[in-house]
């Protein structure tokens, strides 16, 4: 079982389902001669042909379009976008076709489209590269929005998605941790269902609920509570933030008594909101105390010299456990 980065995990998972699916296409801006800006496509061009792994024009609504037309008439495939800031342009395309084909036709044409992306900061990146949009998507009818938070979920949900979903997902690639560290990551190929999210670390006394990127800072205050508090954190890792898995996340709540959300995207009206608002309904009566969440700002992500203290971190969270576990 080799340890890959996430990066590489996703590289992978694209090679598999190349391999093992004749209809599965890639397209996007340099992704076959230049392999990709993040490297995620290393080595695609060479071994399965420019028919499979096909370069495009800068010209994010043209590539969803063609998207559309190849999942219309039989493929699966797989565009990319450079960065989810350059998504806005192609977004008429996902509201208008690709969310609502099948339901336009009552079944008879198939969506089947994985959208990828990276997405957030703290690569020191400029304008329109370090947002976290995913309440968009997770808004939109007819999508479902998928966001891994390590390597070997990356690999299992893109496969998941590619291979074994009938619907359109919007991947986000959280592209601070493209290097961040390795995980074991199986051989064969291991797939994940969609809309379900995993217990990444159990507790008693505080659930803390993340995804993506923040799940680093949120398992590392759940093991700092632990060492200097004796306090048992409950962590859970949404993986998909469209659907929610509402009997987990109120599972949790219900158990603990005390929960904290964690997102780097903006507060306002961002997955967290959803998040409360779910347990409110199905577990309220279980609550020791308010919620708390620590997101994002709701500004404008700053430039990369101001970037750091937008971004989560540990301290953050921990100072949000302690005032729920105070209450």
């Amino acid at each position: 079982m080799p340890e890959l980065t996430l990066v590489k995990a996703v590289n992978k998972a694209l090679d598999e389902a190349l391999s093992l699916d004749d209809t599965v296409v890639l397209l996007g801006q340099d992704i076959g001669q230049d392999e990709g800006v993040f490297r995620v496509t290393e080595g695609l061009l060479k071994k399965h042909g420019p028919s499979r792994v096909i370069d495009t024009p800068l010209a994010e609504a043209a590539i969803i379009g063609g998207a559309v037309g190849m999942a219309a008439y039989g493929l699966k495939p797989v565009p990319e976008m450079q960065f989810s800031g350059f998504f806005y342009q192609a977004y008429h395309q996902v509201e208008n076709h690709v969310a609502r084909m099948r339901n336009r036709t009552r079944g008879r044409v198939p969506m089947n489209m994985v959208i990828r992306m990276p997405y957030g900061g703290g690569i020191r990146a400029v304008e329109h590269h370090s947002e976290s949009r995913e309440a968009i998507y997770a808004h939109t009818p007819g999508l479902t929005m998928v966001i891994p938070s390590g390597p070997r979920s990356a690999r299992a949900l893109l496969l998941t998605s590619i291979l074994k979903y009938p619907d359109p997902v919007i991947f986000f690639e959280p592209k601070l941790l493209y290097r961040a560290f390795k995980e074991d990551v199986p051989d064969e190929p291991e797939y994940l269902p969609l809309g379900k999210a995993r217990v990444a670390r159990e507790g008693k006394d505080l659930t803390l609920i993340s995804y993506g990127a923040t799940m680093r800072p949120t398992l590392e205050a759940a093991r700092d509570l632990k060492e200097d508090e004796g306090v048992e954190a409950e962590v859970i890792d949404l993986l998909t933030v469209a659907p929610l898995d509402t009997e987990t996340i109120a599972a949790s709540a219900a158990k603990t008594g005390r929960v904290v959300v964690i997102h780097e995207g903006h507060r306002r009206c961002g997955i967290g909101a959803e998040v409360v608002a779910r347990i409110v309904e199905e577990s309220m009566m279980h609550l020791e105390a308010p919620i708390k969440r620590v997101t994002g700002y709701d500004i404008i992500f700053p430039y990369f010299s101001r970037e750091a203290p937008y971004l989560i971190n540990a301290d953050r969270v921990k100072n949000a456990a302690k005032e729920v576990l105070a209450f």
